[in-house]
């Protein structure tokens, strides 16, 4: 059964030798490498090509012009590229363990009816930053493996995103092919897909760190570009319902545990706003608003 890998590569010279050396070392060699460059500067593109000439698994694709065109476009890229049943992602700053195929390989013949793996995480590189963010890895971890799998986790994206990185997924590519990418914020186009994908897939968690993830000054958590959008996760719900009508219980989780998020997230003493906060909720949800003054329109 062959992998196909994808790997969205910007400006990351100085790790993506790492990354494609991972994949280089797998114990599963039925693989390709889909590299797609969306518009660098540096000198990486000079340094994927020259892999590609020494192993044909290797391919590099770009945008015309070398444009920067986002996340979105360049993943759809990789993605219309592969020939692969199963799709894999694997950010240009990341690594994997030498057995990650072959766990996920070892889910995919066991639990046919599985759409999306993933796994846990090990942090590294800069010491400051793995402190800061290990908790979150930590209480995650914590979350996922109190679950029975393979199970759905429609109402676990919620409030927050449970697949921390793009590095840890495996999924059937049919899957992908038919699931929305138009999310309102790319940064958090995981989040999307994943709310998504969750709707009538059934997810596996490998409660092993077969994932490297990089912590350095360059990347979007060092930058603050991938900031919580509150409600990026209540849009995806709603684009899902669009297109699959909720039943009341799906309309009672999204409206409670909205309320929920919103007074853990927002200082108490900031009354005012929770109260506007749920106002938004119920404008989203399409529910009436209270007769107040604080609820006109």
């Amino acid at each position: 059964m062959k992998i196909s890998i994808i790997t969205a590569s910007y400006n990351y010279a100085d790790y993506i030798g790492d990354t494609i050396k991972s994949v280089l070392n797998q114990t599963y060699s039925d693989w390709e490498l889909i590299i797609v460059d969306d518009g660098s500067t540096d000198n990486s593109v000079d340094i994927i090509k020259q892999y590609c000439k020494e192993d044909n698994r290797i391919k590099f694709f770009a945008h015309e012009n070398n444009e920067n065109k986002g996340l979105k476009d360049t993943l759809l890229l990789g993605i219309s590229k592969a020939q692969g049943e199963w799709i894999a992602f694997l950010e240009s700053d990341d690594c994997w363990q030498e057995n990650y195929l072959e766990k996920k390989i070892e889910v995919i013949e066991k639990f046919p009816s599985v759409g999306l793996i993933f796994n846990d995480v090990e942090l590294f590189g800069d010491e400051k930053k793995v402190y800061i963010q290990s908790p979150i890895f930590n209480d995650n971890h914590k979350f996922l493996i109190k679950k029975t799998y393979p199970c759905n986790m429609f109402r676990d994206f919620n409030i927050t995103n449970r697949i921390l990185t793009f590095s840890t997924l495996i999924v059937k590519k049919n899957i992908l092919l038919n699931t929305d990418f138009n999310t309102p914020v790319d940064k958090l186009l995981d989040w999307w897909l994943y709310i998504h994908i969750a709707y009538d897939t059934d997810f596996y968690y490998i409660p092993e760190k077969l994932t490297r993830w990089r912590m350095h000054r360059d990347s979007y958590i060092s930058k603050n570009k991938k900031k919580t959008n509150f409600f990026l996760s209540i849009q995806a719900y709603l684009d899902v319902f669009k297109n699959h009508k909720p039943t009341l219980n799906d309309k009672c989780f999204l409206m409670f545990s909205s309320i929920h998020k919103i007074f853990n997230v927002i200082p108490k003493d900031l009354r005012l706003y929770k109260i506007l906060a749920v106002r938004k909720v119920k404008k989203l949800l399409g529910l009436p608003l209270k007769d107040s003054p604080l609820f006109y329109n």
